[in-house]
């Protein structure tokens, strides 16, 4: 059997852009997507925690140090810039492989910097 298992999350990002005539897609800066072992083309999903929306699409590498989190195409109609998103990858694990999985979880701040790295997440923590 394989589970679907969190792979990786960007916490708390802020949006940078929100480009409609974009073909679509989330570009994320580069260093962020190595922090959080996530590929080009890799499918996402965006949760928006000001307004609830959620949705999938998949990554386009921004340029490096720039913090870039910009929403394209369709998705922009669900975000704004300055929003506060969690963006989360899954892979598919083995079920016993699943039992110690760690993912990647980058917490970041207002400027789009990883504070803090985690390997799981406290299940009583809000950050």
């Amino acid at each position: 059997m394989f589970r679907q298992m969190m792979k990786g999350k960007i916490h708390r990002a802020r949006v940078t852009e929100a480009n409609l005539n974009y073909v679509g897609s989330i570009t994320i800066d580069e260093d962020i997507l190595d922090a959080v072992d996530m590929l080009p083309n890799e499918k996402v999903q965006i949760v928006n925690n000001n307004n609830g929306a959620r949705l999938e699409t998949y990554i386009i590498p921004g340029e490096r140090g720039s913090g870039v989190i910009c929403l394209n195409g369709a998705a922009a109609r669900l975000v704004q810039q300055g929003d506060i998103v969690i963006i989360i990858s899954y892979g598919l694990v083995t079920d016993e492989a699943a039992k110690t999985f760690q993912p990647k979880v980058a917490i970041m701040d207002e400027n789009n910097r990883i504070v803090e790295m985690l390997g799981t997440e406290p299940a009583f923590t809000v950050r």
